[in-house]
This record gives C-alpha cells, structure tokens and sequence, in this order.
C-alpha cells in the first residue's frame, strides 16, 4: 500500500470502505493504537482490568487504583503512518480520578511539488488530542467517567481544529463477574475547519458492551455493539467493491446480498481472553464489519480478526497486539504501563 493510500484510508476510512456516517473530520479520535483493544477487535469498553490504557476508549474505566500509572501505545501502520497514545492518572481519594491523556497519528513526510512537477519542498501531516478525564464512583459498583477532547490537525499549510466530549458508565458485579459498559464517544463539533472547506461532523460513535469472566475458568468472554446511533445503515451497495462479481451473459455486476443479519452484525465486535493468573494473558478478538469491508469475496484471510498477549513483570505490564485489517496486510500494537505508586511504595 502506498503512502497516499494509506493517508487516505486512515484520515477517510468511511468515504473508501465503509459507510459509517457520512461526512466526518477527526477519524483518528476512533483510532485504537492500545495493544490489548487492538487484539480484542478494536473495542474493549467492558475490559474491567487494572490498564489505565482502556480508559482513553471508556473513561468510566479509569479508576482510584490506577492513580499515578503511566499508559503508552503506539500502532504501526501502513507505508510508515503510526500511532500512539498517553494518559496518566491521579486519584486525590478513593471516590473520584482524575487524568490526562494525548493522542497522535503521524502520516509521515511528503514532498510537495508544483503543478509541473517541481520539488518544492518537503512537509509533515500529522493529528493530535489532548484530553482531560475523570471518573467518579457512584457506588461500589458503578462509575461515570468523562473525556473532554481537543483536537488539532495540520495538513501542511491547512489546518484544523475540534472539540469532542465521551461520556462513558460501567457497572462492575464482583460476586458474578459481569461487566456493563455505555459509552457515547467524540460528542462535539469542528471549531475551525480546513480552508476553503465546510464545518463537517465529529466521528460519533454509541457503544454498549458486555463482558463475562468464569468464576471456575481463565475465560473472559466480551461483546461490544459500535455505532448504535447509525442502527442497521454500516453495510450498504457498494459496486465498486474489487472483489464483486460480473454477470457473464450481461456483463453487469453482481451486488452484494445484505439481510438482516448482516446488517445486524456489522455492529458487533467478539472477544476472548484467557487470563493467566495475574501477570499474563492471551487475547483474540473478532470484527465483522472490518472482514465484511475488507476480505475479498473468495480470498478473505484472516481480515477481521485479531490476537494479542500481555505481560506484567514487577511494576511494568507490557502488552502487544496484531489486527489484520486487510487481507494482506496487519497492524501492530505495542502498550506499556508503568505504575509509579508501587516504585514510590517500595
């Protein structure tokens, strides 16, 4: 993939693959460079672990333990695109955490010519977030957390920038080891759009999830539905899909066959982990929509699934995890959190 391409199928995933809601800016406030999300399928609002990392995706995660930890992700994309995440966390008592965090997506350089084809130089694009959390627990089993979002994008001389808000509410039972999760992501508006462009949409996302953890087994089932707010409209007739067929006798093409169930499961997302004790885990994880958009039609691969594992040795917990997102071709992610409480303890 060429880095033109990969630019665009990052910066415009929904006008290439997938219909997703129309006219947006800011796609990579969506983006996921977390090792342990990545290997669950890209969602993992109902991962109910001690990773202060999940609180970026759901900030009702973020919580009183996590105080002074330190999360880093980073996410290797195509043809030289990457990446990555911080935040970090402080909890002034047991009832209520604050955090901060950033987000960065790096397209690389490019090297900008004249109409002729003159170098004229050389130029960097890049998008950036910088976000401020916080989560209160509302009882022994309920939390409410907050993420508000500014975001900055230069594309060489233009230039962009965005405020978006996520409001997320997790209901943990202890005793079961059930977790719920409701998050509404990226609620908010372009303050100041490219030049010469009209103000476009913030990439809403309404998310409710679910997770399972046996009590007599090292299993964690979980199950995220994405994009609630666009019910049934993700997968639509795309006719110039590479991998569609031609009628022989007519020559015309062939349109995919959406039904319900389809369309149904195009908003879920699957996960799996087998947890380890306390200091490792294996996650896989399964997304429909991502295979639906990406697979060939007899050449599919592995596009939409994901596998991933994580390591925790003393204070330092380190994870890492691959997404074949086409057919040929994978991400890789890398997380470190670093828990500073228990070096200041020691």
């Amino acid at each position: 993939m060429s880095r033109v391409s990969a630019l665009l199928w990052l910066m415009f995933p929904n006008y290439l693959f997938a219909q997703i809601s129309g006219n947006q800016t800011f796609s990579m406030l969506s983006y996921q460079p977390n090792a342990r999300i990545a290997a669950l399928g890209g969602y993992g609002i109902a991962a109910f672990e001690k990773d202060i990392n999940l609180a970026i995706q759901n900030p009702a995660l973020l919580r009183a333990h996590q105080s002074k930890q330190i999360g880093f992700s980073h996410a290797f994309y195509f043809a030289d695109v990457q990446a990555g995440s911080v935040v970090s966390g402080y909890a002034p008592d047991s009832n209520q955490t604050f955090g901060v965090s950033m987000q960065y997506v790096s397209y690389g350089n490019f090297e900008k010519t004249s109409a002729n084809g003159e170098v004229l130089g050389n130029f960097t694009v890049g998008e950036y977030a910088l976000g401020m959390l916080y989560s209160k627990r509302l009882s022994s089993r309920l939390h409410i957390g907050t993420q508000l979002k500014v975001a900055y994008s230069s594309l060489e001389e233009y230039n962009s920038m965005g405020l978006a808000l996520d409001v997320g509410l997790t209901y943990h039972d202890p005793e079961d080891l059930w977790t719920y999760s409701l998050v509404l992501s990226n609620l908010g508006k372009q303050l100041k759009s490219y030049a010469g462009t009209n103000a476009e949409d913030m990439p809403l996302n309404l998310q409710a999830g679910i997770s399972k953890k046996l009590k007599n087994a090292p299993f964690r089932f979980s199950a995220t539905a994405h994009h609630l707010e666009k019910p049934g409209k993700l997968l639509y007739q795309n006719l110039n899909k590479p991998s569609l067929q031609k009628d022989l006798s007519t020559g015309e093409i062939i349109p995919e066959n959406i039904n319900l169930g389809n369309k149904v499961m195009s908003h879920l997302v699957i996960g799996s982990e087998l947890l380890l004790g306390k200091s490792l885990y294996l996650a896989f994880g399964y997304n429909y929509l991502r295979r639906w958009e990406m697979g060939l039609r007899d050449l599919a691969g592995s596009a939409g699934f994901s596998w991933g594992f994580g390591i925790r040795v003393s204070r330092l917990h380190f994870a890492y995890g691959r997404a074949t997102t086409l057919t040929s071709n994978a991400t890789d992610h890398l997380s470190l959190i670093l828990n500073l409480q228990s070096a200041s303890k020691k």
